[in-house]
């Protein structure tokens, strides 16, 4: 069984633009539930299923297939809830992790989330200077959230 352990933060400035090469991903969501979602994506030329399941603020079972990207066109355009989400990712290594900064378009404009994905959960890292506020927890930042209720309804409160 598959562990997700991450956490999110907001990105101040875009000092990380200068270090990685976007790329673009979009996805939706087949099934959305309170501590679960089904998840489709394409991200560049590569597509996939994922499957989610809460544990905790941090940390999720986590279930990811490739599938054909016509398939996962067909589910982007016919099949999902809520809006589809679009966004360029930025990955940027920090030995022995990966950092990755989302820049969010369409209805979520605006917002920059970073993540980062640990080992375990009290695994010690470095927060570049770009990396703000921690968000893990906030639900309101995970994209099945942003599908439903996207950024621009809710940046202003």
């Amino acid at each position: 069984m598959s562990l997700e352990i991450e956490r999110k933060f907001l990105v101040k400035g875009s000092d990380y633009r200068n270090v990685a090469v976007p790329v673009v991903y979009r996805q939706g969501y087949l099934a959305i539930f309170s501590n679960r979602e089904v998840r489709v994506r394409i991200a560049g030329e590569k597509s996939f299923i994922t499957v989610k399941s809460k544990v905790d603020d941090t940390t999720r079972h986590e279930f990811e297939y490739a599938i054909p990207i016509e398939d996962a066109e067909f589910m982007l355009d016919n099949l999902c809830s809520g809006s589809v989400i679009g966004k360029r990712r930025y990955r940027i290594p920090q030995e022995p992790l990966c950092w990755e900064v989302d820049e969010f378009l369409g209805d979520n404009d605006g917002l920059v989330v970073a993540e980062i994905e640990l080992p375990h959960a009290d695994f010690a890292f470095e927060k570049p200077a770009w990396v703000g506020e921690e968000i893990s927890g906030d639900d309101r930042y995970l994209n099945a959230a942003l599908s439903l209720n996207p950024y621009k309804n809710w940046k202003n409160e």
